[in-house]
């Protein structure tokens, strides 16, 4: 198995593609760039574009995981539906299947969240609802790791010192909900 992760440092921190390697036994490539959004993946004309564009239409994959930049699904809807849709008609022309990296709030009473000026539930909520109304649209799965964190916050470390990043564990988490996503489509299939 074949696994194409897009994404920025939500994506690569604490070296979180291996782990989904081991949880799933398959072969885990990144295409990542901090602060990158999925918009930049479908750009030819970046370098992060240029391989993307290159990976899908030149190598075979099982699965592209899409991650957008933290805050886009709320801050930039257009680019995040619209690369949403273009990558997961490219990913199917691949033979590949997208899934949707939805991410998580900000830390609540954390500073970044504070200097935003955001309510850690109502961006939460938004960011939900954008993420599954994006894979509903573009019938792409979704593993939900933003749930997850919403769930488990108040009582696991999840977020490094900033407050945005995952710490381990929140990496551990995320990995785990991707490969339980792969899981059950594997499952299905068979």
């Amino acid at each position: 198995m074949r696994i194409l992760m897009l994404g920025n440092s939500f994506t690569f921190t604490n070296h979180m593609p291996q782990m989904l390697a081991d949880l799933t036994g398959a072969e885990v490539v990144h295409h990542t760039r901090g602060g990158a959004r999925l918009s930049e993946q479908l750009n030819p004309s970046t370098r992060l574009g240029s391989q993307t564009q290159a990976a899908l239409q030149k190598e075979k994959w099982d699965y592209v995981v899409l991650q957008e930049m933290s805050h886009g699904p709320i801050t930039s809807p257009k680019s995040f539906f619209s690369s949403m849709e273009g990558l997961c008609r490219q990913i199917r022309a691949n033979g590949a299947v997208p899934i949707l990296f939805a991410t998580w709030a900000y830390q609540k009473g954390g500073a970044k969240l504070t200097d935003k000026g955001w309510d850690y539930d109502e961006m939460a909520r938004t960011l939900s609802e954008a993420c599954h109304k994006a894979a509903r649209e573009n019938n792409a799965l979704i593993a939900d790791v933003g749930r997850r964190f919403y769930e488990l916050s108040d009582t696991q470390n999840l977020y490094a010192a900033d407050g945005v990043h995952p710490s381990e564990l929140g990496s551990h988490i995320a990995a785990g909900t991707i490969a339980a996503v792969i899981r059950r489509r594997e499952e299905r299939v068979q």
